[in-house]
């Protein structure tokens, strides 16, 4: 298939996908992504699942089980960098606080330098508590160690010699190569939805990364904007694929309308890739 534009107007469009070891494998998605056009590509993380969870599942039906078949995030976006030259590769999100900062800071940076800069860091907390607890991290505390574990990270891709003191992360004068392609570093999209996501998102973030089902996302990036004091963009993923909606966030100014692909074989994932492109050239010939 040719290369064709996806963008809707000012508005890039991009996939998330869930990157299991029984779909479609993550070199060969990224190409067939980029290869239709479409600007970006972002993958889900989960180290695990916990087989006694109390957390409710905010979709509020069962967990599907590819939550706990994911790759690696950083082997798949590897994987994805290496099969592409032009595409976008993206963290749908990290959980961060189920990582240690040091070790992802290197992660990120390898992966933005060997892609020539072209990775997306969405950053999260997370949902399932049990899943928190298992690395270590008190779910309670988990939006202290998220804007702690992002400082430290800055810090480290920025400084030749990082130094970063808080109540979760602490560290003295240390060395790390490699510094990220993009400067001052790849977009950081901060995931979530809660009551105090824009404050996160004006305090780390350059860009807000809600999902379509949130409530009141118009809303809250017409408030995003007027307490900015610096450009930040606003990036959604789970939009469904349906030219009404892209109007709407084309309208509204959003960066990137993002379309979560089922985690299936080639055949599944491509038919879903032509129910989303026929929304976004239902909307252009709107």
């Amino acid at each position: 298939m040719s290369r064709r534009s996806r963008s809707v107007s000012g508005m890039d469009t991009g996939v998330g996908f869930f990157a299991t070891h029984d779909a479609i494998d993550p070199g060969s998605l990224a190409r067939l992504v980029e290869d239709r056009g479409h600007e970006s590509l972002f993958f889900a993380e989960h180290t695990h699942i916990p087989a006694e969870r109390r957390t409710p599942y905010g979709a509020g039906e069962e967990l599907p089980r590819k939550y706990w078949h994911t790759y690696d995030l950083f082997v798949a976006l590897t994987a994805a960098a290496a099969a592409t030259s032009k595409l976008r590769v993206g963290s749908g999100i990290c959980l961060v606080i189920q990582r240690d900062p040091i070790i992802t800071a290197k992660e990120v940076a390898s992966v933005d330098v060997l892609s020539g800069g072209r990775l997306e860091f969405g950053v999260g907390a997370g949902w399932n508590r049990e899943e928190i607890a298992n690395h270590g991290t008190d779910p309670r505390q988990r939006m202290t160690v998220l804007r702690e574990r992002v400082e430290a990270m800055k810090a480290i891709w920025t400084q030749d010699e990082a130094t970063y003191h808080g109540e979760h992360v602490s560290f003295e004068r240390i060395w790390s190569w490699p510094k990220p392609a993009q400067r001052p570093h790849p977009p950081i999209l901060v995931g979530g939805s809660g009551p105090t996501v824009l404050d996160r998102v004006l305090s780390f973030g350059d860009a807000w990364f809600p999902n379509h089902s949130a409530e009141g996302i118009l809303e809250r990036t017409q408030e995003l904007q007027h307490r900015a004091e610096r450009r930040i963009d606003v990036i959604v993923i789970g939009v469904p694929p349906d030219p009404g909606v892209l109007e709407r966030y084309e309208r509204a100014g959003l960066r990137r309308a993002v379309h979560w692909l089922p985690s299936d074989h080639r055949g599944p994932v491509e038919r879903a890739l032509d129910r989303w492109e026929t929304a976004i050239a239902d909307f252009h010939g709107a």
